[in-house]
């Protein structure tokens, strides 16, 4: 009886050669890069400043000042990274901080003391969230536009709310946070926020199926959709989480400031995006960083130390900005188009 004789192989199939790199070794390789290379830019930026400034720029209380400076937009960047991940973007961000910080600051709120201030700035955030995201996941509406919508929209009601005015925190408790006091082991307590934001905010994009499948929509939709994913309520979900974070920020705002302002989270939006970026998420989506994201931002908050201390236009401080976001989007599609 005679054996079944299997096909021939096509020459066309792919066999992996002998002694090839996986290719999950491959990515991995290149996100220890792109760490390596951040952690490089930010040791040379603080080289710079302990030149041109030792005595002011490695001052432990300035060191404490710009990781402090950088939690607010730091956490609100966290947020972005996923909504970026997901093949989306929120230009909202710093007008729902706006409109959370001068919201929770009110009269009325601060009678409700600390538990009244936090739990309407999150209340408020998480609300804007879920306007963007129903209106972008299950209204047809691109994120771009949605988002634009809430920017104008969140601005004028926090100027509504305050008239103007600046609205000064009475609350004890709110206010001994920003306090050196309570500070634990040297390290404020907005910092431990940061921290704590970042440390979940990377077991979910990276343990998670919910980290899982916001890679999947933001690397084909439709693929994620016929996978079996709900693509729409994702998108919701990813939404409420940005604006959980910008009501996570503002109130780390309300500590930091003192007062609530209809001013606050002025650019947040740029700063986040430019972060995210540089950090090396991709603006197409499918892939997001957030450690990257978070050196990001320790970047971009360095350097506006640094300008400040010498006494540096802002002007020109912006234009540095603009430009590491060029060279980073060029090294992304430099990188894009060798793989």
């Amino acid at each position: 009886m005679t054996q079944p004789v299997s096909p021939p192989r096509d020459s066309t199939d792919k066999v992996p050669a002998a002694g090839a790199t996986p290719a999950w070794r491959t990515v991995l390789f290149r996100a220890d890069v792109r760490t390596l290379s951040l952690l490089g830019v930010l040791a040379a930026l603080v080289l710079i400043g302990g030149i041109t400034k030792p005595d002011e720029f490695l001052d432990t209380r300035n060191l404490q000042l710009v990781l402090t400076q950088a939690s607010v937009i730091g956490v609100v960047t966290v947020g972005m990274t996923f909504v970026i991940t997901s093949g989306g973007i929120d230009l909202s961000v710093g007008a729902i901080v706006a409109l959370a910080s001068v919201w929770a600051t009110t009269v009325a709120t601060q009678e409700f003391g600390f538990a009244g201030i936090l739990f309407t700035a999150v209340l408020v955030g998480v609300g804007c969230g879920l306007v963007n995201g129903v209106l972008i996941a299950y209204g047809g509406m691109v994120p771009f536009i949605a988002t634009l919508a809430m920017l104008a929209s969140a601005r004028g009601l926090a100027l509504q709310i305050t008239d103007g005015r600046t609205q000064i925190v009475t609350i004890g408790s709110v206010l001994d946070l920003g306090e050196r006091d309570a500070y634990v082991l040297g390290i404020p307590p907005l910092v431990m926020v940061f921290a704590a934001v970042t440390v979940i905010g990377w077991l979910v994009l990276n343990r998670t199926t919910f980290g899982r499948r916001t890679v999947a929509v933001g690397g084909n939709a439709e693929a994620a959709r016929l996978a079996g994913i709900d693509v729409r309520r994702q998108r919701l979900y990813l939404y409420l989480l940005s604006g959980l974070c910008c009501g996570i920020a503002a109130f780390l705002l309300i500590v930091l400031a003192g007062s609530g302002q209809n001013t606050n989270g002025n650019l947040y939006e740029l700063d986040a995006i430019a972060a995210a970026i540089i950090g090396g998420t991709l603006l197409t989506g499918g892939r997001g960083t957030i450690v990257g994201s978070v050196l990001g931002v320790l970047i971009f908050s360095t350097i506006t130390n640094i300008f400040i201390l010498n006494n540096l236009q802002s002007d020109v401080q912006q234009i540095a900005k603009g430009a590491i976001i060029v060279a980073a989007v060029l090294v992304q599609r430099r990188t894009a188009s060798t793989t």
